[in-house]
């Protein structure tokens, strides 16, 4: 097929065009006072992003990975301590978790929703560790070590299944810090407490990235991380800036992780729209399934949880030949993504860590299947159509008519 239409797979362009004269007030303001570090804007943001959270505090930071970092540091983690999350995320969540001095454990995903399995960490928890009731720790069998925590990673857009993960981390007394970094505006049911809560606001901590393709994106590199804890956020803000209680006294060694003024100006001016354009993506990706309908039996559409409302910062799908698809989209002028092909345990940077191909079975399927389709708020329906006509058309030239 030959199309000369461009479908990206994001669009950056068209929404700082549309907010265009909102952008340029923050900068022109920026530039009059000098503002650049700290200050008013700054401290706007983080009382509008942790309200949007429903948390109590939040501590702009410079990305994502330093918003999980600190996190960590602030709650206490001792050197070598195990910090458990998935290998089906990317990066960034895990060298947060060693680069704190931490050791990283893993346990596998839920076919359904790509985030951690609580039966997976339950069988972690119980059959490879033992819990040390005099001392309160539970320590892994294996290696010593203790287990300091849990990151669930709310991926997609879609929360992890919070009450179960929260449940094992009580009663082993385990920090839980979300991996927030793609669920701005992501929900999730407690069963436990009935009612809804937001990505965010139900762990010690939770990180959120603002990298410019996030559902909330900065205009360059930014994060935050949302808490609870009074003294973890007081602990935070020292961490991201040099260690400084106040100018030149350090009560400890921090890093230079601030969040710039300009950036946090620009993040306020697209708070006020997310929550908007958080009900466009569900809606197409209401679209979407719709659409694929006929498709079943060879496509595998996001499974939307009962307990979550997501916010869909992808639309990833899963096919048995997922580079033949995407060269083909390609060819039709339509921009894919794959989040993310190979998993953290069979990278080479984690070889040290004693993993093999086998161990995360779930995890390994899923990574050689998933296909991340064009998505943001300013996608047109005709635009889906043709996304969906091509991969139908794939379908049925390549595997005949849907089974």
């Amino acid at each position: 097929m030959t199309n000369t239409t461009k479908i990206p797979f994001l669009d950056l362009i068209t929404p700082h065009q549309e907010l265009h004269a909102e952008l340029l007030e923050v900068v022109e303001k920026v530039l009059s006072t000098a503002g650049f570090i700290g200050g008013p804007m700054l401290d706007a943001f983080e009382r509008e992003f942790a309200h949007f959270c429903g948390a109590q505090h939040c501590v702009g930071v410079n990305s994502g990975t330093d918003a999980l970092r600190f996190a960590f540091m602030a709650a206490g983690v001792q050197p070598g301590e195990i910090i458990v999350t998935v290998p089906h995320t990317f990066i960034a969540t895990t060298e947060a978790i060693s680069q704190a001095g931490a050791h990283i454990a893993f346990v596998d995903i839920n076919e359904s929703t790509y985030t951690m399995d609580p039966e997976k960490l339950r069988e972690y928890l119980e059959t490879k560790c033992d819990f040390n009731k005099q001392t309160g720790k539970l320590i892994e069998r294996a290696s010593k070590r203790p287990v300091f925590g849990i990151v669930p990673v709310h991926l997609y857009g879609q929360t992890a299944d919070m009450d179960p993960i929260q449940e094992l981390a009580a009663r082993y007394n385990l920090i839980v810090v979300e991996d927030a970094c793609q669920a701005h505006g992501a929900e999730y049911f407690s069963r436990r407490d009935n009612v809804w809560k937001k990505a965010g606001s139900m762990g010690h901590a939770a990180a959120f990235s603002f990298y410019p393709g996030k559902n909330l994106g900065a205009c360059g590199e930014a994060g935050a991380t949302t808490t609870n804890d009074e003294a973890m956020a007081k602990r935070m803000k020292m961490i991201r800036d040099h260690g400084q209680s106040k100018k030149y006294y350090h009560d400890i060694e921090g890093y230079n992780g601030r969040l710039d003024a300009l950036q946090a100006g620009m993040l306020s001016v697209k708070l006020r729209h997310l929550a908007k354009w958080n009900e466009v993506r569900r809606d197409l990706a209401r679209h979407y399934h719709d659409l694929f309908a006929e498709a079943h039996g060879y496509l595998v559409a996001p499974r939307e949880a009962s307990w979550t409302k997501g916010v869909y910062h992808l639309y990833v799908v899963r096919v048995p030949d997922r580079e033949a698809l995407q060269a083909h989209l390609a060819n039709a002028g339509i921009g894919t993504g794959i989040h993310y092909p190979i998993p953290l345990h069979v990278q080479k940077a984690y070889q040290n860590l004693g993993y093999r191909q086998g161990d995360f079975p779930v995890t390994e399927r899923v990574a050689a299947e998933i296909l991340s389709l064009p998505m943001f708020p300013q996608l047109t329906t005709a635009q889906q159509k043709e996304v969906a006509s091509a991969v139908i058309e794939f379908i049925t030239s390549n595997v005949g008519p849907s089974r």
